[in-house]
This record gives C-alpha cells, sequence and structure tokens, in this order.
C-alpha cells in the first residue's frame, strides 16, 4: 500500500469512526492479554470501545435511580417510621425524593431511545431486536449458554441476541413503570398535566392494580439486577474480556480473529 492510499485509507476510517460506523480498536498490550484463558498473545488480541461514554452515563445514572426508587418505594409503602410522630415529615421526604428521581428515570429512559438511532454499532436499536440473519443464528446458542448446555459463550463483541432481547422487554417494564408512577401520582391533581399524560390508565383498569403493577415490575427489576450482574460476571469469567469493567472504561480485549479487519 502507498503512503497516498495509506493516507486515504486511514482518513476514510477516521471518519468512519466519528459517524458512528467504525468502532474504535487498538492493540492490546501484554498486560491487557494476561487474563485471556487460553493466553493469547498481544499480536491475536485488541481492544474494542465498545461503550460511548454517554452510554456508560445514561447506565450508571439508571443503575442510581432504580436503587433509590426502591429504598424510597419500600418506604412508602411500608414506612419504617410509622408509630414515630416525624412519619409525616419522613414520608414527605421519601415521597419527594422518590418523585424527583422518578422524572431522573424517565430522562433516562428517553436519552437511551435517542441513542438507540444515534449511537454506535453496539448502542443501536438493532441490538435489541435481532432483525439479521447472523443475530438471530445466534439467538439458539445464547440460550443453550444460559441454561449451560454449551460451556461457551456464543462470540460477540456488544451484546449477544437474547440479551438484546431481554433488555427490550425490560424498556418496555420501565416504561410502564413510568406510566404507572405518574397516574399514582397524577391522582392529586386530577387536571393537571400528569392526569392528562397518564390518567388515561384509569379507562382500562382500577387505582389498586396501577398500584400492583407499580410493585410488580420493581420486584421483577430487582430479580433482573440479580440475573444481569450474575451474567455478566460468568461471561466475564469465561472469556476475560473486560465485560464488567467495559461498562465503565468503555473497552472490552477481544480476540483479533472476532473482530472484522476494517475496524482494525
Amino acid at each position: 500500500m502507498t503512503t497516498d492510499s495509506r493516507d486515504t485509507h486511514t482518513h476514510a476510517q477516521t471518519s468512519a469512526q466519528q459517524a458512528g460506523t467504525i468502532t474504535p480498536v487498538r492493540p492490546a498490550t501484554a498486560e491487557e492479554t494476561a487474563g485471556q484463558p487460553v493466553m493469547l498473545t498481544p499480536s491475536e488480541v485488541v481492544l474494542v470501545k465498545v461503550w460511548q461514554i454517554p452510554v456508560r452515563v445514561l447506565h450508571w445514572t439508571l443503575v442510581a435511580s432504580i436503587v433509590v426508587l426502591t429504598v424510597t418505594g419500600l418506604y412508602i409503602g411500608t414506612p419504617a417510621l410509622a408509630l414515630s410522630g416525624r412519619v409525616h415529615l419522613s414520608m414527605a421526604y421519601a415521597r419527594g425524593i422518590h418523585l424527583f428521581t422518578g422524572y431522573v428515570f424517565i430522562a433516562v429512559l428517553i436519552g437511551r431511545v435517542i441513542f438507540m438511532f444515534t449511537g454506535n454499532r453496539w448502542a443501536r436499536w438493532d441490538q435489541f431486536l435481532p432483525v439479521h440473519r447472523e443475530r438471530w443464528k445466534l439467538l439458539l446458542p445464547s440460550l443453550r449458554y444460559y441454561l449451560f448446555l454449551d460451556k461457551e459463550p456464543p462470540p460477540v463483541v456488544g451484546h449477544n441476541p437474547l440479551a438484546g432481547l431481554t433488555y427490550l422487554v425490560l424498556f418496555g417494564m420501565f416504561a410502564l413503570q413510568a406510566v404507572t408512577g405518574l397516574a399514582l401520582d397524577g391522582l392529586d391533581e386530577r387536571d393537571g398535566f400528569l392526569w392528562f399524560a397518564s390518567g388515561w390508565i384509569y379507562n382500562f383498569i382500577g387505582v389498586g392494580m396501577v398500584r400492583f403493577i407499580h410493585h410488580l415490575i420493581m420486584w421483577l427489576t430487582i430479580g433482573f439486577v440479580v440475573h444481569h450482574v450474575y451474567s455478566a460476571v460468568l461471561v466475564d469469567h469465561e472469556e476475560a474480556s473486560g465485560e464488567v469493567s467495559s461498562i465503565v472504561s468503555g473497552w472490552k480485549t477481544l480476540p483479533k480473529d472476532r473482530v472484522p479487519e476494517e475496524w482494525q
């Protein structure tokens, strides 16, 4: 390859990376490949920038909001200070924090949906819906791995297709959680915006059912978090790819043959 053609290739690759069509990749060092289960050499491994900064910020903001919403929600449902004279003040604080964090939660959901269409290849909507043939082919291997029928996880860079579908269902649950939360808050002011935005749900179900759904999704979310952490640690242990640390750093350590040549 001549100097001019190399320069042209580099310029095209840089432009594509800025457009989000190519994931930045750099060679791995000996220290970064030391944990690989098959002891790959640095020449056989590359670091791939999978998760962008906004995606990581949205992820951890969502984690924090779920923790706060769960703690305050449990308190609102069963106030620990119910026999104390401070119960009304404590409940007011808990409810105020719960409502504010709920709006943060909704903002994170909106932001993540935006990045489904504007983020890099691993943040895009087709990572959640397996519309491509190669993603469909990995659905069964993903299921077999989670059922302990296969020892190795499917060879993917971002989310495997089964995990992507699970996150899509989770987003649907979160959207319903937001609607039921707004509807419950809107009961206090039936001529306000919240009632206008969410009061329609009472045309289909009663207040008791709305409250039940709101609480049920909280417990389902807790169950998902347990499984999510377990799965991430499991895959990280199996692949030594930085599955867990990548949501902090953005980088994964992957075998070179898993990364297409045009990204390198």
